[in-house]
């Protein structure tokens, strides 16, 4: 017991030593910046239009310091995924990945619905017309098509930025292809899911069938959704677990979604990034992998000054907005 005492003495005093303003010069002056005031002071950029992000399929706006809002627009085609739109999500979410001042992500849908998924038309001549000769060209240039759209949303989940699905409106086909890579997921009421690939006839490939039985943690209601192309309503989808929470409309849910992507970026962007990493890892891996992956992750990332600067707020009842992290 002694000994114990002894050690968390020591590890007080040197939290205490390493917290002075002398180790950390701009920290007592980035503690007094507090709210908005201090986010602006830091940054210097104007909410609108996100600079680098110029679309045909999507509108990307910088709607709150560190927050960035990816909205699929393609209103009059009710956001169908033609092919400009699985070329410019890699090109979007590769971006942001490398964008050191974005912490968290925003993904909604303008107009009536989130999207209708995959837009057949515009896919018509790659899917049902592919280039070859001989059954074996033909089946390697549609395995090519198929894997690069399954990076359309592979980049989503590799982000390290959390990314926050906003639905309302029908989610088909694509889409919960999307919102499944995605790391919370909230909609409105009017919302619903749709694995509609059968009644096309095909199977779902772009990522349904792999994420959809993780997220929920119910093979049988998967099935049923994947077999019958079923509608999910919001209800069900929140009591499944495919949903965190739901709104009464698409206007209030943006709201929450905005407000929560804005407290996720008060956070230091070291340890949500970090926690991204390995909540990743430890769904695909043993326990015993994902412990010994986030003791070699973090070996490094305890070293980072965001330690001591939250532990500070912490000790002195202040909020962590009011804590200036630095860009990762």
């Amino acid at each position: 017991m002694a000994a114990g005492i002894v050690a968390s003495r020591r590890l007080r005093d040197l939290l205490t030593r390493r917290l002075t303003a002398s180790n950390y010069p701009g920290l007592s002056i980035s503690l007094r910046l507090t709210g908005s005031s201090a986010q602006e002071e830091a940054s210097g950029v104007a909410l609108g239009e996100a600079p680098d992000h110029s679309y045909e399929s999507l509108r990307v706006t910088s709607a709150q310091k560190h927050v960035l809002h990816v909205q699929l627009n393609r209103p009059n085609k009710r956001n169908a995924m033609n092919k400009v739109f699985w070329r410019e999500m890699v090109e979007c979410f590769n971006k942001i990945s490398r964008d050191a001042d974005c912490r968290a992500v925003v993904i909604s849908g303008a107009g009536k619905m989130f999207t209708a998924g995959v837009d057949l038309m515009d896919m018509a001549s790659d899917l049902l017309q592919p280039k070859g000769d001989d059954v074996a060209r033909i089946s390697w240039y549609l395995r090519d098509i198929i894997t690069r759209y399954q990076e359309t949303f592979n980049v989503i989940e590799k982000c390290p930025k959390p990314v926050i699905a906003a639905v309302h409106g029908g989610c088909i086909g694509g889409g919960v292809d999307l919102v499944t890579a995605c790391d919370i997921r909230y909609c409105a009421q009017d919302a619903f899911f749709q694995v509609k690939e059968v009644d096309v006839g095909l199977a779902a490939d772009v990522g349904t069938l792999q994420r959809l039985p993780k997220v929920i943690g119910n093979q049988s209601l998967v099935n049923e959704l994947a077999f019958t192309a079923r509608k999910m309503m919001a209800d069900e989808a929140l009591g499944s677990g495919l949903v965190s929470r739901v709104f009464p409309d698409k206007e209030v849910m943006l709201d929450a979604a905005l407000a929560l992507a804005a407290e996720i970026s008060s956070k230091s962007p070291v340890a949500v990034q970090s926690t991204k990493v390995n909540l990743l890892y430890s769904r695909d891996h043993s326990v015993a992998e994902s412990l010994n992956y986030v003791a070699s992750w973090n070996m490094s990332m305890l070293q980072t000054q965001d330690l001591m600067k939250s532990v500070q707020a912490a000790t002195e009842n202040k909020e962590l907005k009011s804590v200036t992290f630095s860009k990762l």
